[in-house]
């Protein structure tokens, strides 16, 4: 009997890290393959030469990214845009999930309502649009940063954080030895919930990293714009037409097949561009990220 469970047990672990091995690559892929690519010969990646591996290893696909002076004014814009739009959130949700955490606090569950309203119903894009023109946010760069402050997700897992994981007691014992309501959250939770701070740091982080749709709505002006539409304005005018062939010189053609190999090699390195900030980022803050999400997701 004995042997039979330990033979259904193996088999099970075989069939779950083969299952957890195919699903990683799966995921892993694409970016392998962006990066394959943006290092490979333009017209190896078009032929279909580099699914597996390097083929003409050079670096013209980078340089020909990186003399865009517009991309370098898009990462100076994307950087500013996250860390100040996820240090306004973060202000926005902490003490706001604090304050929900206090069983004692008045109208508690109510307020707690209006904002689980807001996961599952919203005003739409024109309501949004003539409200973000009315406060006059039009192709002004705060849209990008004040545009979302508090997720109604990322308040939920943080007060289930500061409900389960910091003992009522030390409210209580602060609040005996002359502690106000500040101190407590200041001296006391904040030090505790550096995990779930963690956490909603980097979502925040990711997200205005990667926003894009906003600034398509909102701003008009090449000084503001983001990297991600930066990117894919790029992406869409190296685009080139050949039009009609017949009519065209021979120089002119070669001219217009560089371009286009040109174009073709650029679409991966500028993906790898703006992914590799937060490739490198991630590393160091996944084990406040696993374990911040674990705990500020138990129902409490």
């Amino acid at each position: 009997m004995l042997k039979k469970q330990r033979k259904r047990i193996e088999l099970f672990d075989v069939v779950n890290t083969g299952l957890v091995v195919f699903i990683t690559i799966l995921f892993l892929y694409p970016l392998y393959f962006c990066v394959v690519a943006s290092f490979s010969a333009p017209s190896e990646v078009m032929a279909g030469n580099t699914i597996f591996w390097f083929k003409g290893f050079n670096f013209e696909s980078y340089k020909y990214a990186l003399q865009q002076e517009q991309l370098w004014v898009g990462y100076r814009n994307t950087i500013i845009y996250t860390f100040l739009g996820t240090l306004y959130s973060l202000i926005m949700t902490i003490p706001t999930a604090y304050a929900m955490s206090k069983r004692d606090l008045p109208l508690r569950r109510g307020v707690m309502w209006l904002y689980l309203l807001t996961m599952y119903f919203g005003g739409g894009m024109i309501p949004t649009y003539f409200l973000i023109k009315n406060l006059g946010l039009l192709d002004n760069p705060l849209v990008m940063i004040v545009g979302t402050g508090c997720s109604a997700f990322h308040l939920i897992i943080t007060r289930n954080y500061f409900t389960n994981s910091i003992p009522g007691d030390l409210y209580e014992a602060a609040e005996i030895d002359g502690a106000n309501e500040w101190f407590c959250f200041s001296k006391i939770a904040m030090p505790l919930a550096k995990p779930i701070i963690a956490v909603v740091a980097v979502q925040c982080a990711v997200g205005k990293w990667n926003s894009y749709f906003n600034a398509l709505l909102y701003i008009r002006s090449d000084e503001y714009k983001p990297l991600q539409l930066v990117l894919r304005e790029m992406l869409i005018t190296s685009k080139v037409s050949t039009g009609d062939v017949e009519i065209l010189d021979p120089d002119m053609l070669a001219q217009i097949m560089e371009r286009m190999l040109l174009a073709e090699g650029m679409q991966y390195a500028v993906i790898f561009i703006a992914s590799a900030p937060l490739l490198i980022v991630f590393p160091f803050i996944q084990k406040y990220f696993v374990q911040g999400t674990l705990v500020g997701s138990v129902k409490g």
